[in-house]
């Protein structure tokens, strides 16, 4: 009974990730548009394909657009570079140059730039067993999980 118990619970734990590494074999699976959920101002974003076959992402849609406090469009007031802090969050590039990685079934090999807090970080991203994207931002070994959700 307890090798039953074992074999069950080892194929229920194969499950997920086979489908998840069917969801990441297509390198171009990736593009399309996400929801970024952040309460009280959800993002869309959408990936789409570079030239040299890397990937990038843009914002391009905010639930709230306007700042309430100054009336104005959301800024990326928290960039480290002073000169980029009148660019609007809203059609910001917050991931350029993004590569899959073929041999981890993973998109790496870039940055992801949070406009919340002013940080870029070392980004990998791979799609989870429902669908969802899950990034995770690495700085100095420290990580974040976040899931986007795919709209299309």
């Amino acid at each position: 009974m307890k090798k039953l118990l074992v074999l069950l619970a080892a194929l229920a734990l194969m499950v997920p990730a086979a489908a998840q590494n069917k969801l990441n074999d297509n390198p171009d699976s990736i593009l399309g548009e996400y929801l970024i959920p952040d309460p009280g101002n959800d993002a869309k974003c959408r990936f789409t394909k570079n030239a040299d076959g890397t990937y990038r992402c843009q914002m391009f849609w905010l639930e709230q657009p306007i700042d309430p406090k100054t009336g104005q469009p959301w800024l990326d007031v928290h960039n480290p570079d002073k000169s980029l802090r009148s660019q609007k969050t809203e059609t910001m590039v917050i991931i350029d140059g993004l590569k899959y990685n073929a041999e981890k079934k993973v998109w790496d090999g870039a940055k992801v730039y949070d406009p919340n807090r002013g940080i870029k970080a070392n980004v990998t991203i791979c799609f989870t067993p429902d669908g969802s994207l899950m990034l995770k931002g690495t700085v100095l070994g420290i990580g974040e999980k976040v899931y986007w959700k795919k709209l299309k």
